[in-house]
């Protein structure tokens, strides 16, 4: 079997591979789009870092490829769903730089509490202004950490050592565990009003896009510092300068960039009281290593038939049985990222409930895709099918599984249930005639929906009119409704009005909706 290696990898991750004796292992980087989409035809597997760009046309060409591995968290650079429709596993390696990037936030902090990246240059230039560079100490003060997730767990433990209150914000995260780890946890706004140092460790999702923007900095407590070493986009860079300029923000520190490398012309290179450095968070000799062991050791097992970890779009089955189900897993992951967008509060119990023919079957595959789906829109590429049970158990989210002998009106029907701390959401699917997946039920409505693209769901009263309105104002924003559904509890009572639209419905659109006659709430849903 023939692995290509086209990013640089150290020599410990190609050791393990190349001690295989049933591997060749090609060491090919820098190489040109072109070139790679020539070569990929004869390789079973890929082994990249950032660099290389796994597009849909070098899959399109990868006659042979069963699997891409990527050493490191994100999977940006791999296109997920054209390797999946290829039946080619992606896996990547999500805690091999956890400490690293851990360790590099609390540089950042540092660094942007004592001016020392502009007290050394200033020294070197042969000054001596200990006035100028007058710092701030960390005991006592507030860090508001937003996602706690592994490094940002990391991060907390670490502030703690310096005396400093830590806060968080995590939707995922149950208080209790939060407790236990000595973390405050609060809303997004409370975070931000009460704040000195401010650090965001999330992916990069719709969501999370520009989470700390003007609004919010127009919350913060003025001299507030702020520091990203996540993901660029996160936090609107022309705010944050502007923010910076009004006296609001005392000091930021950036390690990832909206557009990188960074844009010469940026007004963040202007500011001296800005740090920036160059996407450092995993940039340790031990990082580095780890990662490199780390997929190497899963790419290993994965083609010799080892067992597959940390596979972004995958879980382990035998094929025939993976035939017969994988319509299911999509339906799974469906609902799970529909009930997850539409519930309201911090998720506290997920309840599933199987009945039918599929109850014969191993059903972990199809509660694996389940907690996948509600928690991708927020931790994106860092959650897969193999932890997303092992993320939900950090966070205090109980998971429950039970299958259902009850006749039911359809051969096979999943139904998953969210408790929150502010709300129960339920939704139920089953599969259509031709294997394509349905959602038939929303709380207490029965629906008919298709869970695909963007979707609005609105709960409304069952008023003549509603859907006219809702349709006349969509079509004078040149917005085209794909699908529609309405299911009610009785005539003139509550209903729920679901509508898949052709284009993405903007935070002012949403805004004209929901303050439409007769309704009583709205989301807009991914899937």
């Amino acid at each position: 079997m023939k692995i290509l290696v086209s990013d640089p990898l150290s020599e410990e991750g190609l050791k393990i591979l190349k001690e295989v004796k049933e591997f060749q292992v090609d060491v090919k980087i820098e190489l040109k789009p072109e070139q790679l989409k020539e070569i990929i035809k004869d390789y079973d597997a890929l082994v990249v870092r950032s660099a290389t760009k796994v597009t849909k046309e070098i899959i399109a060409a990868a006659e042979k490829l069963r699997v891409i591995g990527r050493a490191g968290v994100g999977l940006d650079n791999v296109d997920l769903e054209a390797a999946t429709q290829k039946g080619i596993i992606v896996m990547n390696t999500p805690a091999g730089n956890t400490i690293s990037t851990a360790e590099h936030t609390l540089s950042m902090i540092l660094a942007l509490s004592r001016n020392i990246p502009q007290a050394n240059a200033s020294t070197k230039k042969g000054e001596w202004k200990r006035s100028k560079f007058m710092g701030v100490e960390l005991y006592g003060k507030v860090l508001g950490i937003v996602g706690l997730g592994r490094i940002g767990t990391e991060v907390a433990r670490r502030a703690f050592s310096f005396g400093m209150r830590v806060l968080a914000c995590d939707p995922f995260l149950s208080r209790e565990v939060a407790e236990g780890l000595g973390v405050e946890i609060v809303e997004l706004k409370e975070l931000f009003q009460q704040s000195d140092y401010i650090t965001v460790h999330t992916p990069l999702t719709d969501e999370t896009k520009h989470i700390i923007s003007s609004k919010e900095f127009a919350l913060m407590k003025k001299g507030v510092r702020i520091i990203n070493c996540a993901r660029g986009g996160i936090i609107d860079e022309p705010a944050l300068v502007s923010a910076v300029k009004d006296g609001i923000v005392a000091g930021a520190a950036m390690d990832v960039f909206e557009k990188e490398p960074i844009d010469p012309a940026s007004d963040l290179l202007k500011l001296d009281n800005i740090v920036l450095t160059p996407h450092l968070g995993a940039s340790t000799e031990e990082a580095q290593v780890n990662v490199a062991i780390e997929v190497a050791e899963i790419v290993r097992d994965a083609l010799l038939g080892r067992g597959i970890r940390n596979a972004a779009n995958f879980p382990c089955l035998e094929a025939e049985v993976y035939k017969v189900l994988e319509p299911y897993i999509n339906l799974c992951e469906k609902l799970g990222r529909f009930l997850g967008q539409l519930a309201e509060g911090r998720f506290q119990e997920l309840n599933i409930t199987y009945s039918g023919e599929i109850i014969k079957y191993d059903l972990s595959p199809l509660s694996m895709a389940l907690v996948k789906g509600v928690l991708s829109p927020i931790l994106k590429e860092t959650v897969n099918f193999i932890n997303a049970a092992s993320l939900a158990k950090e966070r205090g989210i109980n998971i429950k599984e039970a299958k259902s002998s009850k006749e039911q009106e359809f051969v096979s029907l999943i139904q998953l249930e969210i408790k929150t701390d502010k709300e129960t959401r339920i939704v139920a699917g089953t599969l259509s005639a031709n294997k394509q997946p349905r959602i038939v039920k929303i709380d207490n409505y029965s629906v008919e929906v298709s869970p695909q693209g963007e979707m609005i769901v609105a709960q409304n009263w069952d008023k003549p009119g509603i859907i006219g309105n809702l349709g006349m104002l969509l079509g004078k924003h040149n917005i085209n409704i794909a699908a529609m559904t309405f299911g009610r509890e009785k005539p003139g009572g509550k209903s729920v009005s679901v509508l898949n639209v052709d284009s993405p419905i903007s935070p002012e659109i949403l805004e004209k909706i929901k303050k439409a006659e007769n309704i009583l709430s709205v989301k807009v849903i991914n899937i």
